[in-house]
């Protein structure tokens, strides 16, 4: 019994709340305010209505004002195309008409109408409720910077509600949207609602400009002679280097410019520290040109220019001799095989040792003849020029030091032969630069001395005379340059 009064006094106290909205308004109205919602968003349209006493609502309903075939026409929300739950009436029966919008679209712009029904009456309001769909305009200022400058990201909309904005770049949260832009930090930015991420901007880009960084150069770092060879400059940099921006250098000069640089013969010579040199007219802590690390580029070959030097150069027999193979090769020649021919040809030869020196402690006959060297390293082999080891006698010894000996001496003398013709020549050039007496100027006179007889030992021999004839007298001649 007591259950069934509890009861009784709750249905009372629900028709009661129902009834008294309807008996405090005597009037038939719906009011609304026209909203802005953002796209991707969810709205509500605030809406009250109100009817006379003794009324109470049956059904409400909502509709849209949808223009065909020339003309406005009002539909019945539940007949647009719409998702699930798009549409959804978030008020009550006797007082609060309000309507929610989910996931706003720019379709959903136009004009909404409510409408209800009572137990006495009906009511169409004949002012609409009008939406409009606005977009988020994302600015990032300046749209293009230099690496360092200072970014200001601001988020536009053409709804003046006030709505809390975060920001993305390329889907990750920004923290900040001003901050000191880095080269990481280019991208494509857009904000969005905050509890509503998918309420979001279209994106704007940063481009973030700076000079060339991790510059290399590529390349074989080992290379066999002949063979080609391609040299690779890289790095990262906002402009792009271009193909005039690069630069290659090997041992400090100057090679080429562009990317790529390609040596089709390599040789021996081309061998040494090479590094490439990146530009892009961007300064990094105010150097404008920015070098890769250097790269040492090692040419390798076979072994050549094989050659025999003999120690000492003549051997007699029972003498020793050593034998010592040279080449220039890269990796190092390793392995060395000497060969000897006894005849005058290599048609047959025979082993006769390995390793760099070849020693003959004591020579023989038996070792005469002509040698070569195979030297070998990784990559090939090669054979030296031939060498004759001859044997001289021990007395071909001496007679060769006598030899030169007697060469030593022709040498001497024609030494002082020189000497002694280069004396005379000077001495002539001596006499023909002396005076010289013209015989106008000279007086002439003859004395004739008769000699006293003197006896031995002091006999003078007089047998000669002019004409064959002795003569006693003994004539002197003189002369004296007259003043």
């Amino acid at each position: 019994m007591m259950m069934q009064v509890m009861l009784t006094m709750e249905r009372l106290i629900a028709i009661i709340l129902v009834i008294i909205p309807g008996l405090l308004s005597g009037d038939w109205k719906v009011t609304y305010e026209d909203h802005c919602a953002l796209n991707g968003t969810s709205v509500v349209i605030k809406c009250e209505y109100d009817y006379p006493w003794a009324n109470i609502v049956t059904s409400y309903s909502w509709s849209k004002s949808v223009y065909v075939a020339g003309e406005w026409k009002k539909f019945p929300l539940s007949q647009l195309a719409s998702p699930p739950g798009h549409f959804r009436y978030v008020g009550d029966s006797w007082a609060d008409c309000s309507l929610k919008v989910n996931d706003v679209q720019h379709t959903d712009e136009g004009e909404y109408f409510f409408s209800f029904v009572t137990t006495l009456n009906r009511w169409k309001s004949e002012t609409p409720a009008r939406l409009s769909v606005r977009e988020l305009t994302s600015v990032v200022q300046p749209s293009t910077v230099t690496e360092g400058d200072v970014v200001n990201l601001t988020c536009v909309s053409s709804c003046h509600t006030p709505i809390n904005i975060v920001w993305f770049r390329d889907g990750k949260r920004v923290p900040n949207p001003v901050f000191q832009a880095e080269r990481e930090d280019a991208g494509r930015y857009y904000c969005a609602v905050l509890g509503q991420e998918m309420s979001r901007s279209a994106s704007a880009a940063l481009n973030v400009q700076y000079a060339p960084s991790k510059v290399a150069l590529s390349m074989s770092p080992s290379a066999v002679k002949g063979s080609l060879v391609t040299l690779t400059c890289s790095s990262d940099a906002n402009p792009p280097v271009t193909q005039s921006g690069y630069s290659l250098y090997k041992d400090g000069h100057f090679i080429s410019s562009g990317q790529n640089h390609t040596i089709s013969d390599l040789q021996p010579s081309h061998s040494g520290l090479y590094y490439c040199q990146a530009w892009n007219n961007i300064s990094r802590g105010g150097i404008d040109l920015i070098n890769s690390t250097e790269v040492h580029l090692e040419v390798q070959y076979r072994p050549e220019n094989i050659s025999i030097s003999m120690d000492p150069p003549h051997v007699v027999e029972g003498s020793s001799v050593n034998l010592t193979c040279s080449s220039a090769a890269n990796p190092p020649a390793d392995n060395y095989t000497w060969y000897r021919s006894t005849g005058s040809s290599f048609s047959s030869l025979l082993q006769v040792g390995s390793g760099q020196v070849l020693s003959l402690p004591s020579v023989e006959a038996s070792n005469t003849g002509l040698y070569l060297c195979q030297a070998r390293n990784q990559l090939g082999e090669n054979n030296s020029t031939e060498v004759m080891l001859a044997m001289m006698e021990k007395d071909q010894g001496c007679q060769s030091r006598q030899i030169l000996a007697g060469i030593v001496v022709s040498v001497f003398v024609t030494l002082v032969l020189a000497l002694l013709l280069f004396w005379l020549k000077q001495r002539n050039r001596a006499k023909e630069k002396a005076p010289t007496l013209y015989e106008d100027e000279v007086t002439y006179s003859t004395v004739t001395i008769k000699p006293r007889n003197l006896s031995p030992p002091h006999h003078i021999d007089n047998s000669w005379s002019k004409d064959g004839q002795n003569d006693d007298s003994v004539i002197y001649a003189s002369l004296a340059k007259t003043s």
